[in-house]
């Protein structure tokens, strides 16, 4: 179970850094009350904000619940390479950026330090 809260604290992770991405600071600061619950006049504004607040606390949630059965070290180390997996197959997926042959084999390597990972993690009980 440990391994599937890491994996959707890695997928909060992603929509996190997403939301982060897609926040428009500018027009947050100038949202008022009036115009708030309208989408084209603050619903497009605060909704990256709310996704930002309710992606980063369950990403600490379900994080916190995987290195409660699974090493730090190696739950961090897991955590961040599927977090930047993901990342990338979102930014070439969604947002139609290009990807070189050397960062897919750099990202396969990832893979392999994952599994590697994983394999140890569960010979070592």
């Amino acid at each position: 179970m440990a391994w599937i809260y890491l994996l959707l604290a890695a997928l909060c992770e992603t929509a996190w850094t997403f939301c982060l991405k897609l926040m428009k600071f500018s027009e947050l600061k100038a949202l008022r009350f009036a115009n708030l619950y309208r989408w084209h006049g603050g619903g497009s504004v605060i909704s990256p904000f709310v996704g930002y607040l309710v992606f980063g606390l369950a990403n600490i949630y379900l994080f916190s619940m995987a290195i409660k059965q699974i090493s730090t070290a190696t739950a961090f180390a897991v955590w961040t390479a599927v977090t930047l997996l993901l990342i990338k197959i979102a930014e070439t997926t969604f947002f139609n950026q290009r990807t070189s042959w050397i960062e897919v084999f750099f990202l396969m390597l990832i893979m392999v330090g994952i599994i590697g990972l994983k394999t140890y993690a569960m010979q070592a009980k």
